[in-house]
């Protein structure tokens, strides 16, 4: 089971790093997926910066922790995304609730769901 929970936190992290990446490459395409659009150079500048810093970092740490089967590096895509959707909560409440406002939800709560149980599984096996 544990190699199952790794492959599963693995695949969280390369899914968030090709997000990263995408930002990265073509920040207004990546925009669009997300509903955004850039107000020119600056605009695309910052969702080059910090949509590729978010979603590269926590990437990142999901695969150390899957790699090293360790828990602590979870925690900096566990809060990366807890409060994403915490915004995303605040903006139902301040801005009502569209129809479309509940995809990127569902994806990060299962996101979140996969890193918890990467965060559990890792330290019982570790605990071993």
């Amino acid at each position: 089971m544990r190699n199952v929970v790794r492959a599963m936190v693995g695949l969280v992290g390369l899914f968030n790093i090709v997000l990263g990446v995408g930002f990265l490459i073509d920040p207004a395409q990546a925009g669009l997926r997300f509903f955004l659009t850039s107000l020119g150079t600056q605009g695309l500048a910052t969702m080059r910066a910090d949509f590729t810093a978010f979603f590269v970092t926590g990437g990142v740490f999901a695969l150390i922790g899957a790699w090293r089967a360790r828990r602590a590096p979870l925690l900096v895509p566990l809060m990366l995304l807890g409060i994403a959707i915490g915004g995303r909560v605040v903006s139902l409440i301040a801005d009502g609730a569209p129809g479309k406002a509940f995809t990127p939800m569902i994806a990060e709560a299962v996101m979140i769901a996969i890193l918890a149980l990467g965060w559990r599984y890792f330290d019982r096996e570790t605990a071993r």
